[in-house]
């Protein structure tokens, strides 16, 4: 090959790798950010993982939880991740999953003491709506929370939080529901 036509092949060859690499960087640039891959958590022991999300999805029952009160109520099953919004009548309206947080109150029968509406940073730094609160456990208030990301993820066990934490749609109807005074009935 002559050194003219060796010349040219380089320039080319330069020049295309600039093409590329200013392709890469815009494609990298307009990426969507839930394409990133996930960041890791921080590390939890292992006696800490009491509400860490199983690896294979259990079987959750959505039947009303017997003995669980009568009229209107909230009732909060700690083992199932489940909660129900029961009318006057003692149906349920309606039934959803929530991830507990840290801390978990007691058994038994609490009321709605306080709701927060506008988005507020919660105890774990997540950006929370619809705060509706029913029990203290040690220092930290206990309540039900939608993260305005729409997020679930199981909390920090290094934190001792009390947001139990739902999807959005499912904080609007509790936000609905529960006002100041409704009995809340935590089950096993």
């Amino acid at each position: 090959m002559s050194r003219g036509s060796s010349g040219i092949v380089a320039g080319l060859t330069a020049a295309a790798l600039v093409a590329v690499g200013v392709l890469a960087y815009q494609a990298s640039a307009n990426a969507p950010d839930n394409l990133a891959a996930p960041r890791p958590k921080a590390s939890a022991s292992a006696s800490a993982t009491e509400h860490a999300e199983p690896k294979e999805k259990k079987s959750r029952p959505t039947a009303l939880p017997a003995g669980s009160g009568t009229g209107q109520r909230v009732v909060y099953a700690l083992a199932d991740r489940r909660v129900w919004l029961v009318d006057a009548a003692g149906k349920a309206t309606r039934t959803f999953e929530v991830m507990p947080s840290s801390l978990n109150p007691l058994p038994g029968t609490y009321r709605v003491s306080t709701r927060s509406g506008a988005p507020t940073k919660g105890s774990d730094g997540v950006m929370i709506e619809h705060v509706v609160r029913f029990a203290v456990v040690g220092d930290a208030v206990v309540g039900f929370s939608a993260a305005v990301d729409g997020s679930m993820e199981s909390p920090d066990p290094t934190l001792k939080t009390g947001g139990v934490r739902m999807s959005r749609d499912d904080g609007d109807a509790m936000w609905k529901f529960a006002m100041v005074g409704t009995k809340v009935v935590v089950v096993r």
